[in-house]
């Protein structure tokens, strides 16, 4: 995950103020490793996670169930007002030896996505089934993170269409129903593995009745996407506290529709971005888009309302995944829209 422009221009202006009223809005955190240094990528240090739940605590926010969220995103219902769900990804073991004890003494819900191979293999680095149903026990819910965490998107060597489709059916199923067994798990979500998703993929998720989570930022509003709700990831580098408090205020940009909707590109040339936009309080003067190298895209307008613009990076997209991220200030003080496509170039590394 690589550092953008906007944290420090939205960082310039952060400060308090109240959700809009009657504005279905929800904030989703996510994370992986819980005090282990040597994953600083995917790892948050167990004194900044802890200043994450105080100020959650204190600043007055309502976590919620992941389930009422997605429920909210799929059917148009109403949310409370500072609404946050917090979910943790491949259930490795310090999720129980560190986030549940903390989360557990605040009696906060929250959501563990369970790559189920690597916990029926028994590998060390991973819960048990005995520990996730003591934490079934204490508000902590589980659901799919596929069986096998494979980069999903990628056909083998030599497999035809048809033969991945098949494959990734029976990976994601499979995980399903583990969870059904071991801990009568029934919920539909599911969150891609690294956040990596194209349209083949969204569209056998949805052919399955899951609601999809990815990893690319920004908050969960009315016009969300129920095949790829953003969530913001934390990790050690992105996770100081001025961060966190911008993040958590966050708006969902009314985007109702972006093209190419699939991120998936076939070289490196920096896409052309369009998005249409709902009428919201967003002062669109100040509308601006970050390249995943920090660089500014200024949005080109294709109406004469503010309703459709057009953004396109001034360098080739990097390997592997990377995003473009758009900001807008909102009239309540302190807080921003925020809008993120995600990118997925070809990486010759794989």
């Amino acid at each position: 995950m690589k550092s953008t422009g906007c944290l420090f221009l939205l960082l310039c202006c952060l400060a308090a103020g109240s959700a809009l009223a009657g504005a279905p809005n929800a904030v989703v955190f996510m994370y992986h490793h819980f005090g282990e240094d040597k994953h600083p990528s995917t790892n948050i240090r167990l004194e900044q996670f802890e200043a994450h739940l105080g100020y959650l605590q204190t600043a007055g926010y309502q976590i919620l169930p992941l389930e009422e969220i997605a429920r909210a995103a799929r059917n148009g219902a109403p949310l409370p007002e500072r609404a946050v769900a917090i979910t943790i990804d491949d259930a490795y073991v310090s999720v129980y030896t560190q986030a549940y004890p903390r989360l557990k003494r605040l009696g906060w819900p929250f959501t563990v996505f369970v790559a189920t191979d690597s916990v029926d293999r028994k590998l060390p680095a991973f819960m048990t089934w005995e520990q996730m149903r003591e934490m079934q026990a204490h508000g902590a819910t589980f659901a799919n993170h596929s069986a096998s965490h494979d980069y999903l998107i990628r056909a083998q060597q030599g497999e035809t269409r048809r033969q991945w489709r098949a494959r990734v059916r029976r990976d994601i199923l499979r995980a399903q129903e583990r969870l059904r067994e071991e801990l009568s798990i029934r919920t539909r979500l599911f969150a891609y593995p690294y956040g990596e998703y194209n349209r083949a993929l969204a569209d056998i998720v949805a052919e399955l009745g899951l609601t999809a989570f990815g990893q690319h930022s920004g908050a969960i509003g009315p016009y969300a996407d129920p095949l790829a709700l953003p969530r913001f990831p934390m990790a050690e580098k992105f996770a100081s506290l001025d961060q966190f408090r911008l993040k958590a205020a966050s708006l969902a940009m009314p985007v109702i529709e972006v093209t190419p909707w699939d991120p998936q590109r076939n070289d490196n040339t920096p896409p052309a971005m369009t998005a249409t936009l709902a009428p919201s309080d967003a002062d669109l003067k100040r509308l601006r888009c970050f390249a995943s190298d920090g660089s500014v895209m200024m949005p080109v307008w294709l109406d004469g309302e503010r309703r459709r613009f057009m953004v396109t990076a001034a360098q080739p997209l990097p390997a592997g995944r990377s995003r473009y991220n758009c900001t807008a200030p909102s009239s309540a003080r302190g807080r921003f829209y925020w809008f993120s496509h995600l990118w997925i170039a070809p990486d010759p590394r794989r």
